[in-house]
């Protein structure tokens, strides 16, 4: 894709406010940046509820169904580690619009795969190249001033959160009627405009990180060694997102056999869950205010108090389906709101090496992420939803109990 070497009239707008001190972000580039990050992101979550679908119709056996959605987790992580850290080092508009061309191409591998080995081959490089929505999520911190940067990451992030919520409705809904197939048609079809769009009104930022791949590669070492606020916040959130992934592995199951429901049935439970991203924008907001210590404590509460809610009412029962939907609330409130209040502390370190930091933080919790979905699944064939159940409750409260060293640590490196 060709792109101008002269600023567009909205480029141009974007970098005026860039050189007057960072004043504001254009609403209209917020929104579009959240329409971005959610329409990419969604594409690692497409194949969650067709899991049965799609091992069916390429001859997977059920015991390695799961490197479905494993593969697409395995690729972001590697992406977030090896990708996204060119965002300090090569001009963030080409990186990302490139990205997505690659997305473009791999979703349409996965529309036309007829094997096993196709379908699992395009899942990796469709999470490999779907890190483009974390190169855009710094991006937009730099088009922030400091005292709103809290409140523009949540708002970008509750787009991105709501395409992961909303992923797996959408997709069941469209499987229902089209077939599995159609679902990644559409979603390379969706891509392949938003790429245009971006390449057409995102403003060029170039980075001034000085160093070469290999030294860019080696300095993510030394961050995670020296930066102990990454390590805390990423370990906060790799076990909130098990929790998570856990949960959204394990429940398309049980609502099929304990409430008898319909693939609609699960679209349209996993879509009220998307009420849950309404946590990220005032998540950031409160870290604008400085309240991010004890806004951290509630999500953990949150996440921790969302697996027994759901044991609650008569197995099966209308009540019991009711209590099962306001967990999934609880969970995805908690992670949305952790979520956004550790990029708020992270990207506060320091400009030059946001990308780097926001890299090494995504990685850490979608290695939590594809944790949870692997022990959801082994956890559910081995002990049902009560072992589910255990397993969920134990990591958000395995983070509560990090979460009371907090002082410790402050006072130990003061």
């Amino acid at each position: 894709m060709t792109m101008a070497n002269a600023p567009t009239a909205s480029e141009s707008s974007v970098n005026a406010n860039l050189a007057t001190h960072q004043l504001v972000i254009p609403t209209w580039i917020t929104l579009l940046l959240a329409i971005a990050c959610g329409a990419i992101v969604a594409n690692l979550y497409y194949a969650q509820p067709l899991i049965g679908l799609i091992s069916a119709s390429i001859h997977l056996s059920p015991s390695a169904a799961g490197l479905i959605v494993t593969l697409a987790q395995i690729g972001y992580c590697l992406g977030l580690l090896f990708i996204v850290p060119l965002g300090d080092l090569v001009e963030n508009r080409r990186l990302v619009v490139t990205a997505l061309c690659v997305t473009v191409l791999a979703l349409i591998a996965a529309a036309l795969a007829q094997t096993a080995w196709q379908f699992l081959l395009a899942a990796l490089v469709i999470g490999l190249s779907s890190v483009a929505a974390q190169v855009l999520v710094p991006y937009a911190t730099y088009l922030a001033a400091p005292e709103m940067r809290g409140r523009v990451v949540g708002n970008v992030m509750s787009g991105l959160l709501l395409g992961i919520l909303a992923a797996r409705p959408l997709a069941s809904l469209i499987a229902n009627f089209f077939g599995w197939h159609a679902v990644f048609a559409m979603s390379a079809c969706v891509i392949a405009v938003l790429a245009m769009v971006l390449a057409r009104n995102l403003p060029t930022r170039h980075p001034t990180a000085g160093m070469h791949y290999g030294r860019l590669l080696q300095s993510m070492l030394g961050l995670l060694r020296t930066t102990p606020i990454l390590r805390r916040r990423g370990l906060y959130h790799a076990l909130l997102f098990a929790t998570f992934s856990m949960f959204w592995t394990v429940v398309p199951m049980v609502l099929t056999n304990t409430f008898h429901l319909s693939q609609s049935g699960i679209a349209l439970f996993a879509l009220a869950g998307v009420m849950g991203a309404i946590a990220a924008p005032v998540a950031g907001r409160w870290a604008d205010r400085g309240w991010t210590k004890p806004a951290t404590g509630l999500a953990l509460i949150l996440a921790m108090v969302s697996y027994p809610v759901a044991h609650i009412g008569a197995t099966g029962s209308h009540f019991s389906l009711a209590m099962l939907l306001l967990s999934a609330l609880l969970l995805d409130m908690a992670v949305s709101a952790n979520l956004v209040l550790g990029q708020r502390a992270i990207y506060a370190l320091g400009a030059e090496v946001r990308s780097r930091l926001n890299g090494l933080y995504m990685a850490m919790f979608f290695a939590g992420g594809a944790i949870g979905s692997t022990l959801g699944a082994w956890a559910y064939v081995h002990g049902g939803w009560d072992l589910v159940s255990w397993c969920g409750f134990v990591m958000p409260l395995l983070a509560m109990l990090y979460y009371f060293t907090e002082g410790k640590a402050k006072k130990s490196t003061s």
